[in-house]
């Protein structure tokens, strides 16, 4: 079965089209003041509006308000509210419950004690991403560029429905879909020219060592 991709942080109609056109099945974009990939909502209504239907359209927020998500599903029209914060269960299923829409809740990882979180989350989130926990001095959750121990996923309940993210890029998505079983990933920094700034051709690097990995694995079966 294919992954899911996610090509997360869009801010340009050229790196939305690109992205959708190489077969990216979800798409993100980020609300976060302090991200460099942040964006306003009716700008990202209008890109999303380029490709609506054709791919799962989702809005990354941390931390945000009912205020804050107001504004970003009445102009984006999402498919997907994924949080990136300290959200509670209590806040997930208040949000499910307001807007009628599916969440992705992100945990960041370092080490295996950092998987025991999720437990008051399954049956409340609708999937988890993991993601590797910010490196000392960051002020962004997500998007940094490194990568964590895949083999910690291991450990992890077969139930449990998630993506992979942080660090991913042309040279190791192989090896993480190899060793895990991620559902979907999730790139941003790795498709990236410089931070915030979407690279076609990364972008189309990336989805060729995906199919790539999918011979490769085709093969073996």
């Amino acid at each position: 079965m294919k992954p899911d991709i996610k090509i997360c942080g869009l801010k340009t109609p050229e790196a939305v089209d690109r992205a959708v056109a190489r077969g990216a099945t979800h798409i993100g974009f980020i609300f976060f003041r302090k991200s460099p990939r942040n964006i306003e909502p009716d700008i990202a209504g209008e890109l999303a509006d380029r490709v609506r239907g054709r791919v799962k359209i989702v809005a990354v927020t941390v931390d945000a308000d009912d205020e804050e998500l107001d504004d970003i599903v009445s102009l984006l029209r999402p498919d997907i509210l994924q949080f990136h914060g300290h959200e509670s269960p209590e806040r997930i299923l208040h949000a499910k419950a307001l807007y009628g829409l599916p969440v992705m809740k992100v945990f960041s990882v370092r080490e295996a004690a950092d998987l025991d979180r999720i437990g008051p989350f399954i049956g409340v989130a609708d999937r988890f991403l993991f993601d590797a926990k910010a490196p000392a001095g960051s002020e962004l959750p997500g998007g940094n560029g490194v990568s964590f121990d895949w083999s910690l996923m291991a450990s992890l309940d077969e139930s449990v429905d998630y993506m992979l993210s942080g660090g991913l890029n042309k040279d190791n998505v192989a090896l993480a879909l190899a060793s895990t079983r991620a559902s979907g990933i999730d790139a941003s920094s790795g498709v990236e020219s410089a931070p915030g700034v979407k690279d076609p051709g990364m972008i189309d690097a990336f989805f060729d060592a995906v199919a790539e990995a999918g011979l490769q694995k085709a093969r073996r079966e």
